[in-house]
């Protein structure tokens, strides 16, 4: 079964990082919410940008990065700019992409992969404003563009599709078609 983690940090876009686990989960896949806090807090709760706190299921420093299949980074400020804080997470976001393993981030996150030199050459986009930082990047306003292992989406609206998206990648089209029919995604 393919593992993925999405990464909470305070004032995260919270539909962007829920409507994956939701949807991820509903298609058989096993994700894990981890709290990106300070290095020594073990405080799996974590506030979104719209004041909603999450009960993570573990702490960053609990992660094993080796079982996972997939990073995905939602939005959300001041969320963004503190999972790119994050020095632990960026060095394992780079392994990742060096070894040509699945990441994937959505809204303001994308500007991320830009600001890390994952997106040359590639198609990718972002929340509307952000696009000057997907350095290197085939700019397009998609709602959800997948290149190789590095997946991006442009926010809220496009949560749904930036899920099946994820869904497709590790269980099929298949089964990306009856989990959109399921829900009454057109």
């Amino acid at each position: 079964m393919s593992r993925i983690a999405v990464f909470l940090a305070e004032g995260f876009e919270e539909i962007e990082a829920l409507t994956v686990v939701d949807l991820c989960r509903r298609a058989g896949l096993e994700v894990m919410m981890a709290a990106v806090t300070k290095e020594d807090e073990d405080t799996c709760i974590v506030t979104g940008s719209h004041g909603i706190s999450v009960k993570a299921d573990v702490a960053l420093k609990q992660v094993d990065f080796d079982g996972l299949h997939m990073l995905v980074l939602p939005g959300g400020m001041p969320g963004t700019r503190n999972l790119e804080a994050c020095a632990p997470l960026m060095e394992k976001l780079d392994a990742f992409y060096k070894a040509g393993r699945c990441i994937a981030a959505i809204c303001a996150a994308p500007r991320i992969f830009g600001h890390r030199g994952y997106l040359e050459g590639r198609n990718a986009c972002a929340y509307p404003g952000f696009e000057k930082e997907l350095t290197g990047a085939k700019v397009s306003t998609n709602q959800v563009e997948v290149s190789d292992h590095v997946t991006t989406s442009r926010g809220l609206g496009t949560a749904i599709p930036f899920a099946l998206a994820i869904v497709e990648r590790f269980c099929g089209k298949d089964k990306e078609r009856e989990l959109a029919k399921s829900v009454v995604y057109q």
